[in-house]
């Protein structure tokens, strides 16, 4: 998959979460749930990972119980469940890894690529869990459409420095502007958010685009949802920082 679609695959999804977000509670958790699947279909190609159904099975139970405990959690703190699940799934890689009747080649490459892809996926449920914070709506929102404007711009044929330096920038003013339309939330939340998810989305660009497997559309389909799944948290973290 060329880096014009992958850019633009990304945008896509981040917007679909900025109206997720406007929407608020339950359109926020089922478009969570969506981006851990499609992250977890992809991610055991994307690693190369030697278990590819049993590894894409543990990914996408935590990701999809790490966004369900938050969802149903009653009240704050909202990740409190998340230890356990994720613990959980630790316990499951080991039990993928047992099931495995391949000799389990590559064994300790298996555990520490589902684990890590299975972290991601947690991460995801932090788009849920800012959603519920009283008023981090709109956190979601700039933060998701910070993103959608600093994907789209990885596109363009700018490289090294430059390229961090200008995703980055318009990151910080797409938080800034969408920050000054929306209520209850100032300058100061849209500069941090798009800081934030500019210097995720540059850093993901510059590890991610030069991998061969890029050009298949599995693992393609998991390096256009991860940007989307890892920013759930940072916005998160960044939202507690600024809302309380």
């Amino acid at each position: 998959m060329p880096l014009a679609t992958r850019a633009t695959v990304t945008a896509a999804l981040a917007a679909v979460v900025a109206v997720a977000g406007y929407l608020g509670g339950l359109p926020v958790t089922i478009v969570g749930i969506l981006l851990v699947v499609a992250f977890a279909l992809g991610w055991p190609a994307l690693a190369g990972l030697p278990f590819r159904p049993g590894s894409s099975a543990v990914v996408g139970l935590g990701g999809v119980g790490a966004v369900l405990a938050v969802h149903f959690v009653p009240d704050q703190p909202y990740l409190r469940n998340l230890p356990i699940v994720f613990a959980t799934s630790i316990l499951l890689a080991f039990v993928n890894e047992l099931l495995r009747r391949d000799g389990r080649e590559r064994m300790v490459e298996s555990v520490s690529g589902t684990v890590a892809g299975t972290l991601v996926a947690v991460a995801t449920a932090g788009w849920v869990a800012i959603g519920r914070t009283p008023g981090g709506e709109p956190i979601v929102v700039v933060g998701a459409l910070a993103l959608a404007v600093g994907s789209a711009v990885v596109a363009l044929p700018l490289h090294g420095w430059i390229g961090a330096l200008v995703t980055t920038t318009v990151a910080v003013l797409a938080g800034v502007a969408t920050g000054a339309l929306l209520p209850d939330i100032d300058v100061r939340a849209g500069v941090a958010l798009g800081f934030a998810v500019g210097v995720l989305v540059a850093s993901l660009h510059t590890l991610f685009d030069r991998l061969p497997s890029l050009e298949r559309r599995t693992p393609a389909l998991a390096a256009v949802t991860l940007p989307v799944a890892v920013t759930g948290i940072l916005v998160y973290v960044v939202g507690r920082v600024l809302v309380g």
